[in-house]
């Protein structure tokens, strides 16, 4: 099983979007997919068609109370399931404070999936906190979008900067960054895409346009493969899945 996280510091950069995507592209090849929202705003949950509530809330899970099986939630695609988001997990930094080994508490919930799914995503709300860590450490890869512009560069560089300095929260884990939202009408994204790629030539080779039918999104409900299929950014998503899964 592998676990992959979308993640940015910054907010608003096609986090949520490439978790729906990615993981309703894997689970179209046959793979065994679970997402777990742990976004209070709960926007992946929203497009999974599921209600944002886990009884107990966080605390139950990370308090143990209550294991990470009992609130899977089945989706509309097969070998697709959701823990769903609950707005509890607003609080998650202070109850992985308060719990023993704060930094394991998110693998250890995963560790009994492992038999159960090949891939895990977590979609991640933009932060860099104790539950960030907890990601890090549980993840195999951060799946990380990078919007062409001078801010969302600048939380790009952070985020290297933070792995660099504690090997010891991250471990193994690896960087895999992306272009996201990507307006090659403007002068602004195609000069960043440039100096930014040769800067660091380990982004994936993917963009993901900035498009109508990701926005459209909300409206279907649903991944953009399942209501348009032939669309620049369902084409995009799937490229960058098979990037994906040739680096790991």
């Amino acid at each position: 099983m592998k676990i992959l996280a979308t993640y940015n510091i910054k907010g608003g950069v096609g986090k949520t979007a490439a978790a729906v995507n990615l993981a309703h592209r894997a689970a179209s090849e046959g793979h065994r997919v679970l997402v777990w929202d742990l976004d209070p705003q709960g926007a992946a949950t929203f497009y999974f068609r599921v209600k944002p509530k886990v009884k107990g809330g966080g605390e139950a899970l990370v308090q143990g109370r209550r294991e990470l099986d009992r609130a899977i939630k089945g989706t509309d695609f097969d070998n697709l399931d959701l823990v769903p988001a609950d707005f509890s997990y607003r609080n998650l930094d202070l109850l992985l404070d308060e719990a023993k080994k704060p930094l394991g508490r998110l693998g250890k919930l995963l560790a009994p999936l492992r038999g159960d799914y090949d891939y895990v995503f977590l979609d991640c709300p933009p932060s860099i906190s104790l539950a960030s860590e907890a990601v890090f450490r549980a993840s195999d890869a951060l799946i990380v979008p990078v919007v062409p512009t001078t801010l969302s560069a600048r939380t790009f560089d952070q985020l290297e900067a933070f792995v660099a300095d504690n090997p010891d929260v991250v471990k193994k884990l690896r960087i895999l960054g992306f272009f996201s939202m990507v307006d090659a009408r403007k002068r602004l994204h195609r000069e960043q895409v440039e100096d930014l790629r040769s800067k660091w030539p380990e982004l994936l080779s993917t963009q993901v346009p900035s498009a109508t039918d990701v926005e459209r999104m909300g409206v279907h409900r649903g991944p953009v493969a399942a209501f348009a299929p032939s669309s620049r950014a369902a084409k995009a998503f799937a490229a960058l899945w098979t990037e994906i899964t040739a680096r790991l």
